[in-house]
C-alpha cells in the first residue's frame, strides 16, 4: 500500500511515490496536492527552546486547592485543611507542604487554569498526553485501543525515526517507572490510554521500564525503595544483567529467522512490532543506555534530595536519560491498590505522601537540572489529568473537577517565578482564557521545535494534524 508519508519508496511497478503523487494530481483523500506534499517535507526540531521533555504526571487529579491554587478567603466547605505558605512569586498562594517548590518558585511558572470536559481518569488521561480527546465516551473503557491518539512523545519517536540527521542512540521516548496502570491492582491489568503511539504504530511506542512491587498492597510511592528495587528493567524483556551479547544475538538470530518465515504476510502492524523489538534489542545492548539505566551510579546525597520513593528517583531517572539523549520522558506518579492523587476519601494522603514526595522530587529535578546547566534546554512538565470540586466532601476529600486544575511548567525558555490565569474565588472556573490541552501540547510542541500544524499519517495513510484547534502559549516563554 502507498503510504503518503513514508520514505522514499516505490511501488511494484518502480514508479516512485511522488512521482505517482505528481501524477494523481489534486483530490487524493480529498486532500490537495501541494498540502500532502507539504506535510511530508516538514522538517521538526527546527530553532527548539528545548531539546527535551520531561513530563511529570500525577495520575488521578491532584486538588488545586490543596496544592498551586489555595483560596484562603472562600468558605470553610471549599477552602480545604491547608494553610498557604508565602513563596518567590507573587500571588502564588502555595501550599505548606509544598515548601521546597515554594523556594524555587523564582525558577518556574504555575498554569492555574487548565480546563477541559472530559471528567474521566482514562478519557482524561489521553487528552493530556496526547492533545486529543479519546475515541470512547466517559465511562467508555479503561485501556488502551488501536485507535487512540499518538502521545506526544510517540509524535517525538515519530518524527526522530523518519529524519536520521536528528537520530540518537538511545530511544527518544521512554516512560518510568511503569506503562499507567501497572499497579493498579485491578482484577484485569490496566494499561491506560495516552502514552502510546496508537494508530501511529507499535514502533513508536515508548521503552517502558518497569518496578516491581513487593507485595499486592505495598506501595513504593508512600515508601524508600532498596537499590535491588529500582533496577528500571525494560519492559517485556528478562533481566538486563542476564542478556548476554551471546544470548542477545542468539535470540536476534532467532528473530531473523521468524521474520524470514513470515515475510509473505507482513503488515504494517507486524512491521511496527518489530521495529519495536529493535528499539528495545539496541537498548540493553548499548553500553550507554545501560549506564542511563542504573540509578546507583548517582550520588548518595543527591538520591537522597530527590527521595528514595520510586517517585524521587523515577525523576532522578528522567534526568538521567534526557542527558544521556532520550528527547521526551513521561514520569508517571501512578494509583497504587486505590491510594493516589484521585483524594476521594480524605486529605489524609496529600498531607502524608502524596504532596510532601512531589514537592521533593520537583524541586530536586528543577534544582538539579539548573546546577547542570540542562534548565535552559530541557522543558519541565508537571500536572494530573484534571482537579478535584470545590466543595469537599464530610471526610475532605474531592471528587473529579477537570473544569479548572494547575499546571507547573519550567525550563526552555519559560518565565521565572511566572503565574498564569486566574480562577474564581472559589477555585472552580477559570475567569482568564482557560488553557486547553490542545493549547499545552501546542506548546510543547513549539518548546521542541515542532510545528503543532504538522501533519503525521493515521492508521489509513491520510496526513492528520498533530494538533486540531489548538495554539501554544507564547505568554508563558520569556
Amino acid at each position: 500500500m502507498l503510504g503518503l508519508l513514508g520514505g522514499r519508496q516505490k511501488t511494484c511497478e518502480g514508479i516512485g511515490r511522488r512521482q505517482l503523487l505528481q501524477a494523481g494530481g489534486a483530490g487524493l483523500f480529498g486532500l490537495n496536492l501541494p498540502q500532502v506534499l507539504a506535510a511530508e517535507e516538514q522538517t521538526p526540531f527546527q530553532n527548539p527552546r528545548a531539546k527535551s521533555v520531561i513530563f511529570l504526571f500525577l495520575f488521578g487529579g491532584p486538588a488545586q486547592h490543596e496544592t498551586f491554587d489555595m483560596k484562603p478567603e472562600a468558605p470553610d466547605s471549599i477552602r480545604g485543611p491547608f494553610k498557604p505558605i508565602d513563596s518567590r512569586t507573587p500571588g502564588l498562594r502555595i501550599s505548606e507542604h509544598l515548601p521546597r517548590t515554594a523556594e524555587i518558585s523564582d525558577r518556574l511558572s504555575v498554569v492555574r487554569t487548565m480546563s477541559h470536559s472530559f471528567n474521566d481518569h482514562s478519557g482524561a488521561g489521553h487528552y493530556i498526553q496526547t492533545g486529543h480527546r479519546w475515541h470512547l465516551p466517559i465511562g467508555g473503557g479503561f485501556n488502551v485501543t488501536p485507535q487512540d491518539w499518538p502521545s506526544m512523545g510517540s509524535v517525538v519517536e515519530y518524527l526522530t525515526q523518519r529524519h536520521p540527521e536528528f537520530g540518537r542512540d538511545m530511544p527518544s521516548y521512554a516512560v518510568v517507572p511503569n506503562f499507567l496502570g501497572r499497579l493498579q491492582d485491578y482484577r484485569v491489568q490496566l494499561r491506560r490510554p495516552g502514552e502510546t503511539a496508537g494508530w501511529l504504530g507499535r514502533g513508536y511506542d515508548p521503552i517502558n521500564t518497569r518496578i516491581e512491587k513487593r507485595d499486592s498492597k505495598d506501595n513504593p510511592y508512600f515508601r524508600d525503595c532498596a537499590d535491588e528495587e529500582l533496577t528500571f528493567q525494560i519492559e517485556g524483556l528478562v533481566n538486563h544483567e542476564s542478556l548476554t551479547l551471546d544470548r542477545l544475538s542468539r535470540r536476534s538470530s532467532l528473530l531473523q529467522q521468524f521474520d524470514d518465515g513470515q515475510r509473505a504476510i507482513t503488515t504494517k502492524q507486524l512491521d511496527a512490532y518489530d521495529q519495536f523489538q529493535r528499539r528495545a534489542l539496541n537498548l540493553v545492548t548499548s553500553a550507554k543506555a545501560r549506564e542511563a539505566l542504573d540509578i546507583t551510579r548517582e550520588p548518595a546525597e543527591l538520591r537522597d534530595q530527590y527521595g528514595r520513593h520510586l517517585f524521587g528517583q523515577s525523576t532522578l531517572m528522567a534526568r538521567r536519560l534526557i542527558e544521556a539523549g532520550t528527547r521526551f520522558v513521561t514520569v508517571h506518579y501512578d494509583c497504587v491498590d486505590g491510594y493516589s492523587w484521585d483524594s476521594h476519601r480524605s486529605s489524609k494522603f496529600l498531607e502524608k505522601h502524596l504532596i510532601p514526595t512531589l514537592d521533593q522530587a520537583l524541586s530536586s529535578l528543577i534544582i538539579d537540572l539548573d546546577d547542570r546547566g540542562l534548565l535552559d534546554e530541557t522543558l519541565v512538565v508537571c500536572l494530573g489529568e484534571m482537579g478535584r470540586t470545590p466543595k469537599a466532601n464530610s471526610v475532605w476529600g474531592r471528587n473529579h473537577w477537570s473544569t479548572l486544575f494547575p499546571a507547573v511548567l519550567a525550563g526552555a525558555g519559560i518565565h521565572r517565578g511566572g503565574l498564569f490565569g486566574e480562577s474564581d474565588r472559589d477555585g472552580a472556573y477559570a475567569v482568564t482564557p482557560p488553557v486547553s490541552p490542545e493549547n499545552l501540547a501546542a506548546t510543547i510542541y513549539h518548546a521542541l521545535g515542532i510545528d503543532h500544524e504538522l501533519r503525521v499519517p493515521d492508521a489509513q495513510g491520510r496526513p492528520t494534524h498533530v494538533v486540531h484547534n489548538g495554539e501554544p502559549v507564547l505568554e508563558l516563554f520569556t
